[in-house]
């Protein structure tokens, strides 16, 4: 890897460095294998009971779609420039960029050092991901995750954009982590209220709370922490979920490539082979902070990969990290009531051949009751699809899996490898249809399928939702609960949507029938539903607009009509970035997302260093979108 610049490598490709892939073999036989299988494009697609129950037509040849749309918008062709497009009648205005000042007396980023060290924890962060709103006693307020950093940008000064002292890597540490801000609308559209009394930024060095099976536990305890309850800060924070007692929940993800050591022969533990721990890190914070040089602070990769719940409505409140829910690379946390009132989390594990969770609370929920342990004392489950469109959730106890609680809540992936769970093609964001029992998760794409194993040796058969080898453009898998309960063992399931390419893909290459020429996209990430049931569909793709991805252009945020299949291009990023995150204000008129890594020179001109930035999409004439 020394001859090769990893800083401009998205997370999945740096991972992928780590563990290169096998030569692929023949897709023929695979792609004849699936047809026999699942009969996909033949038309004989299964639909789950909760599909029939809504009277869904089937993805393969509907054409329904035409005379009871629900898209209210004249899709966009695609964009390949350097700016955000959005549908006739629609307007669209930044409200936060990374480097924005939280509060007043700062300047806005100079674009010349890429920001102060002084100011780092008090201006808006870098790369905005998973977000919520919140509205608390009148105030308009929004959670907005920040992901990682990209050095050459934040340290522009810096050959390579590597750190070359303590305090740049401290600069780079406050630059991610969490964003609470208030935001209010004028009559130049949305913006920061700076001062407000909820401001708070939360980065890798915010002291937090460890919650749960592991608490205490000796993989979790270090000289600085030797009780094993207590951290410092929260790291890759992605995708986000919002609980119905108004906290937010935010998700660690790639934390593995935050460690190295300073002294390359040391021994690593075997487990951290499987999540992806080695010794040389991504932004070299080992030679200058301790706490991530493995040769000196080896335990401190055990106290990462959880689901961090933060208090929006309370500044002084200490996040809590929640080992119940698991320790892998958390993607989004989607949160939904059982009908007797337990807390039903969903969560993906977003890798190569890794696995789709859920937990669910032994307490219910009482508004205004006491919610402390909701998060606290549950059970942890994973997912087993079958090929016959039914599905199970297994419980991840010491019975099935040979493992104490503890350990299953650190070394969840292990434990999910024990009970035969289904391996996945990359399980990003889970989102639940408010007016429908049904669920969706994004499989965003997978080059290994098919082809390897993933990193705990796990075979990752063709086949169930993941009908496709080598799968460069995935698919949305879509699960009924058995008796319309998010809490039942028991699913059935299909895919809402396998995205392709007709114009140039062969067999599944070309996807399901509700994507066309006008539609093409690749890789769905994010995903997040509105009020009326709409599904919100965000990409995090290949966005060269050649091959096999001709005619998808810039990653870009669909919409999609659960009942009917179809989907229809709403908004397209500037070139060179993501489109993630999505929540709505309070009166449902303005859509606020985000743009994340886009290329220069958006949104700030020629000359200028690209900012991820948080928008505002407004129809014109200032109707609900939501």
């Amino acid at each position: 890897m020394n001859d090769i610049d990893t800083s401009e490598l998205s997370w999945d490709e740096w991972d992928e460095l780590q563990r290169p892939t096998a030569e692929e073999t023949g897709f023929d036989a695979v792609v004849e294998g699936a047809l026999s299988r699942r009969g996909f494009l033949s038309g004989a697609l299964a639909f789950g009971s909760g599909a029939a129950v809504m009277g869904t037509a089937s993805l393969l040849g509907s054409t329904a779609e035409a005379a009871t749309s629900r898209i209210a918008f004249k899709p966009l062709p695609i964009q390949t420039d350097f700016t955000v497009h959005v549908p006739e009648g629609y307007s669209w205005k930044p409200v936060a960029k990374w480097g924005q000042p939280l509060f007043s007396g700062l300047d806005d980023l100079d674009h010349a050092t890429g920001g102060s060290f002084e100011t780092s924890d008090k201006v808006f962060g870098e790369n905005t991901d998973g977000m919520e709103a919140f509205f608390v006693g009148g105030h308009q307020l929004i959670a907005v995750n920040h992901e990682y950093v990209n050095p050459k940008i934040n340290l522009p000064n810096n050959e390579g954009g590597v750190p070359t002292s303590a305090q740049d890597v401290r600069k780079l540490q406050n630059l991610q982590g969490v964003t609470v801000m208030e935001v209010s609308e004028g009559d130049n559209g949305w913006d920061i209220v700076k001062d407000s009394p909820f401001t708070r930024r939360i980065h890798q060095n915010t002291p937090m709370k460890i919650s749960g099976p592991a608490a205490g536990h000796d993989l979790l305890k270090t000289d600085a922490d030797p009780a094993g309850i207590e951290v410092l800060g929260t790291m890759n924070n992605c995708g986000g979920g919002k609980t119905p007692w108004g906290t937010y929940l935010t998700c660690e993800e790639n934390f593995n490539g935050y460690f190295g050591s300073t002294d390359q022969d040391v021994t690593l533990p075997e487990d951290f082979g499987r999540y992806g721990i080695k010794t040389e890190s991504r932004y070299a914070y080992e030679k200058f902070d301790a706490r991530y040089d493995l040769a000196k602070t080896p335990n401190e990769p055990y106290r990462f990969g959880y689901i961090v719940e933060i208090d929006p409505a309370d500044p002084t409140s200490t996040p809590i990290k929640h080992t119940a829910l698991g320790r892998f690379k958390h993607e989004n946390a989607a949160c939904v009531l059982a009908p007797d009132g337990r807390v039903v989390v969903y969560l993906g594990d977003d890798e190569r051949g890794e696995f789709l969770y859920k937990y669910v609370s032994d307490g219910v929920y009482t508004p205004g009751g006491d919610t402390s342990d909701l998060l606290v004392e549950g059970q942890l489950y994973v997912a087993k699809f079958n090929e016959d469109g039914k599905g199970q959730w297994i419980a991840l106890t010491p019975e099935t899996t040979g493992m104490g609680k503890p350990e299953i809540s650190i070394m969840t992936r292990v434990a999910a490898s024990k009970v035969g769970a289904t391996t996945m093609d990359r399980p990003e964001w889970v989102a639940v249809n408010p007016v429908s029992v049904e669920a969706y998760c994004a499989l965003t794409n997978n080059k290994n399928r098919g082809l390897k194993t993933n990193a705990g040796g796990d075979d990752t058969p063709v086949g169930g939702p993941n009908p496709r080898e080598a799968n460069k453009y995935g698919q949305i898998v879509r699960w009924y609960p058995e008796d319309e309960n998010h809490a039942s063992d028991g699913f059935t399931w299909d895919l809402y949507v396998m995205a392709g390419n007709p114009k140039v893909g062969e067999g599944l290459n070309k996807g399901s029938e509700n994507v066309n020429e006008g539609n093409l996209f690749n890789s769905p990430d994010g995903m997040q539903f509105d009020s009326t049931g709409i599904l919100w569909i965000q990409t995090d793709g290949d966005d060269d607009n050649e091959g096999a991805f001709e005619g998808m252009g810039n990653n870009q945020m669909l919409a999609g009509d659960p009942v009917t299949g179809q989907i229809e291009r709403f908004l397209t990023g500037p070139n060179g970035s993501e489109v993630t995150g999505l929540t709505w204000s309070a009166d449902k008129r303005t859509m606020f997302v985000g743009i994340q890594h886009p290329s220069a020179p958006f949104p700030d001109g020629e000359g200028k260093l690209a900012r991820s930035t948080v928008i505002a999409v407004k129809r014109d004439d200032n109707a609900v979108i939501g």
